[in-house]
């Protein structure tokens, strides 16, 4: 019996495809696919959400100074003047942050090898680079998704079938998070 399913593709299209719609599935929550697609995509998705539930507590928060510059009422850096050159004035802050331990570097490189990175686009200005932020699927992984789940063994998604594709008769369905 076969490991997996080849979808009609060379290997690095099908890698492709599936990191995509895994990517789309953790991000939208649900994707319309066909059946053998989605199944392939189910194994990623369980395996990438079960390193995010191992991992999700193994941290530690940890103060930093930073330095910032300081902005005036519109948003501006402040500026002073120094042996006759402008300079931006800095503040120095302090921030906590959270600082992985080594084995949940290693899971979130790991799910960084299956998932894409996103880009999320204002509706009003669709189809222009401004406005567009990037996305951290990990942190929305190890922050959101894996809490949800954390009480599960397993059985992360569902695949609910819809019915036949009109244009080639594929069964259609549904995977979506539980």
């Amino acid at each position: 019996m076969a490991k997996y399913r080849k979808l009609g593709r060379t290997s690095s299209q099908r890698k492709a495809l599936l990191r995509n719609q895994v990517t789309n599935l953790l991000y939208h929550g649900k994707i319309v696919t066909t059946e053998a697609r989605a199944k392939e995509v189910r194994k990623l998705a369980e395996k990438v959400i079960t390193l995010s539930v191992k991992e999700k507590d193994n941290f530690d928060v940890v103060t930093i100074k930073a330095k910032t510059p300081r902005k005036d009422k519109d948003g501006k850096r402040v500026k002073e003047v120094v042996d006759g050159r402008k300079v931006t004035v800095y503040d120095e802050i302090e921030k906590e942050i959270k600082k992985d331990r080594p084995s949940r570097l290693h899971a979130r490189r790991q799910i960084l090898q299956v998932l894409y990175p996103v880009k999320e686009v204002p509706t009003e200005n669709s189809g222009r680079k401004k406005g567009t932020k990037e996305v951290d699927m990990v942190a929305k992984l190890f922050d959101e998704i894996a809490p949800k789940y954390a009480d599960r063994k397993g059985g992360y998604t569902r695949i609910v079938k819809i019915g036949q594709r009109k244009g080639d008769g594929a069964m259609a369905v549904m995977i979506e998070l539980v």
